[in-house]
């Protein structure tokens, strides 16, 4: 359902909610951060007419209106999300590949070093940070205690053989000393 406010974004800048153009903004509040062969996956639902350029140019327009951002989470085409929600940096987990908001005052003493450095103005509404969600970590943490818990045991069954195969040299040598 378009909203009031993009109606008048768009007629304060000279241009019309079309169908399509309301479709794409609908898709993009809807799922988020979607490529854009998925907001025409979306779109499809409703008309299935429109077209993956059609969706890139009312993309590429929508950002220029300033409505729509983009990032890029990865390999592959932008995601894109609205522009009216707070700007944030994006979190990639590498293994899951979900993608958590964290909000732009979280970077602010590295972007106050980079312009203090470099004179760098910083523009994080793009920026996209890539490593291991908590889930995911969590997972590895316990999988690499269980290895080493499997490890620890083998290594303690091969001591443990060993130790008996020692008790048995021992005891053997000792009575081949006694004969």
């Amino acid at each position: 359902m378009a909203t009031t406010d993009w109606k008048s974004d768009l007629r304060e800048r000279g241009y019309r909610l079309t169908p399509q153009r309301q479709l794409v903004l609908e898709a993009v509040d809807h799922l988020e951060h979607a490529t854009p062969d998925e907001i025409l996956t979306e779109v499809r639902r409703t008309a299935s007419g429109v077209n993956i350029s059609t969706v890139y140019r009312t993309l590429e327009l929508l950002e220029e209106l300033g409505l729509v951002s983009h990032a890029h989470l990865g390999h592959g085409a932008p995601t894109y999300h609205l522009a009216d929600r707070h700007h944030h940096i994006h979190m990639v987990c590498r293994d899951c590949t979900d993608v958590i908001e964290a909000d732009v005052s979280v970077a602010d003493a590295f972007t106050r070093q980079l312009r203090a450095d470099f004179g760098f103005d910083t523009d994080l509404k793009h920026f996209a940070i890539f490593g291991q969600c908590a889930s995911c970590s969590a997972r590895q943490r316990a999988g690499e205690t269980a290895q080493l818990g499997g490890e620890a045991g083998q290594l303690g069954g091969k001591a443990a053989r060993r130790g008996g195969d020692d008790a048995e040299n021992r005891s053997g040598e000792g009575r081949a000393r006694r004969s």
